[in-house]
């Protein structure tokens, strides 16, 4: 009976996240600006809806991370990750929206995932643009490959993988450790080459991370995506 007592007390004694599986939500958008007909609508959210969303995150103690913190998810309390893909000229408003919510309490930072040879276009985040941003500590830069083209059908992954890590290293002057997969698709052959390159390789796989303990886990990562049509209630359930 003794015993028993003391198995209960050891593990009444313990964090929750040692009792039960850790779930990391990791999040995915696109465009954060008003939709005006051009594009897939579903890819927007509003810049009014973007910072309900983190004003939500805040109120709630979530603790948001980028993947040069990755092993604070043990450590901090709700950890999230907030990405960005194709590194489109309007998440300059995400920014804006992070550098307003900043406070001593909340120190906020997101990743956005960019394609090299399209940094500079029109609709495009600028070197510019990316240098500030990562500079401010909010943003970290990291990987959509070269070209956005699908890894599993290319034959130049080098190109796509070193060729823009090094590029995006070379604007920013910080290490780019991640990739995000174009249009989520992989396979074991991209896994391992990314390998080579990054710490972690980001899918579309649409579930909260748990460390499930399988080979090359990091480089599967799952995402969630955050649509034009997510309501507040849907956002506070899809991270729980």
């Amino acid at each position: 009976m003794f015993r028993v007592l003391m198995v209960i007390f050891v593990l009444m004694s313990l964090p929750g996240h040692a009792l039960a599986q850790q779930k990391v939500p990791i999040l995915i958008y696109h465009s954060i600006d008003e939709y005006t007909g051009k594009g897939s609508k579903e890819l927007f959210v509003t810049p009014e809806n973007f910072e309900k969303q983190m004003v939500y995150l805040k109120n709630n103690g979530y603790t948001l991370l980028a993947f040069e913190r990755w092993t604070d998810i043990s450590k901090v309390n709700k950890p999230i990750f907030i990405t960005f893909d194709d590194g489109y000229k309007n998440n300059q408003n995400a920014f804006g929206v992070l550098q307003k919510l900043k406070d001593d309490k909340f120190k906020p930072t997101a990743t956005f995932f960019v394609i090299s040879d399209f940094i500079g276009y029109s609709n495009r985040l600028s070197q510019t643009d990316l240098k500030v941003m990562a500079e401010s500590g909010l943003i970290s830069v990291q990987s959509h490959t070269a070209t956005h083209s699908d890894l599993t059908k290319s034959e130049n992954l080098q190109y796509e993988l070193k060729g823009s890590k090094e590029k995006i290293e070379k604007m920013t002057g910080k290490p780019v450790i991640a990739l995000a997969y174009p249009y989520g698709n992989f396979n074991e052959r991209v896994a391992s080459e990314t390998k080579k390159y990054y710490s972690f390789g980001l899918t579309t796989t649409p579930e909260l991370y748990t460390n499930k303990g399988i080979r090359n886990e990091l480089y599967y990562l799952p995402r969630k995506y955050v649509k034009y049509s997510t309501t507040l209630d849907e956002f506070a359930k899809m991270i729980k």
